[in-house]
């Protein structure tokens, strides 16, 4: 009874997840391009320049491809090796599968350990104790909640980060608890998304979480086309 309700969690959770992801992927990809066609047209037509624009496409580049991570776990859209596996009866391609779902849980635990450590002294919060897995939090650590970005002006709509991290200090240029809000995010987005990939492989919906051999298909339609239009 407590399987299947977490089963039904996690399935109503991934699918406002996923609506969330790809809005969120959208607006980034959306948001690069207007903000690169702009800086293009400021430089050759009025030579000038949006002195930000360069740092801020770094940052959501970052965030389009750590999101874009996790994302693809769940689309089964990464790559991976399948020759050893393909040549396995189901029971045991199902049982590497599972070891393959743990090592990437595990994984990403380590991963989100380390964002979270990274990120945290940025919003004025404790890093983890322990090398590998955390042991509890760190008793006294520095703050860097009064760090900027380089170039990227504050948006009015964030000036109560101000109160919240720099002690109502104004800041002159982004705080880089905002970019790097990422890392944390995209690691437990990436746990998340491992432990439903684990789940399918146990229920059976799918037997690896990689694909590869769909990449030599498409090349070998792609070919068959080609001399079918070649024979005409």
């Amino acid at each position: 009874m407590i399987s299947k309700y977490f089963e039904v969690i996690m399935e109503q959770s991934g699918s406002w997840l996923d609506r969330i992801e790809e809005n969120i992927i959208a607006l980034i990809l959306g948001i690069m391009t207007l903000l690169t066609f702009a800086n293009v047209v400021a430089r050759y037509v009025f030579n000038s320049n949006i002195f930000w624009a360069l740092e801020l496409t770094v940052f959501l580049f970052a965030w389009l491809v750590l999101l874009g991570a996790s994302y693809a776990v769940k689309k089964t859209s990464h790559l991976g090796v399948d020759a050893i596996v393909n040549m396995l009866s189901t029971d045991k391609r199902r049982v590497l599968a599972l070891v393959s779902a743990l090592i990437c849980i595990l994984y990403a635990l380590l991963l989100l350990k380390g964002s979270w450590d990274y990120w945290a002294p940025y919003a004025n919060l404790p890093p983890t104790e322990g090398r590998w897995f955390p042991t509890g939090f760190v008793d006294n650590f520095r703050g860097r909640g009064w760090y900027e970005t380089q170039d990227i002006p504050v948006p009015f709509f964030l000036r109560w980060l101000e109160d919240a991290f720099n002690q109502g200090a104004e800041y002159e240029k982004m705080p880089k608890v905002v970019p790097y809000l990422v890392m944390p995010l995209s690691m437990s987005l990436l746990l998340f998304r491992f432990i439903q990939a684990g789940i399918a492989i146990w229920k059976g919906k799918i037997d690896m979480m990689i694909v590869s051999h769909e990449a030599e298909d498409d090349v070998d339609k792609a070919s068959k086309a080609m001399a079918a239009s070649e024979v005409k």
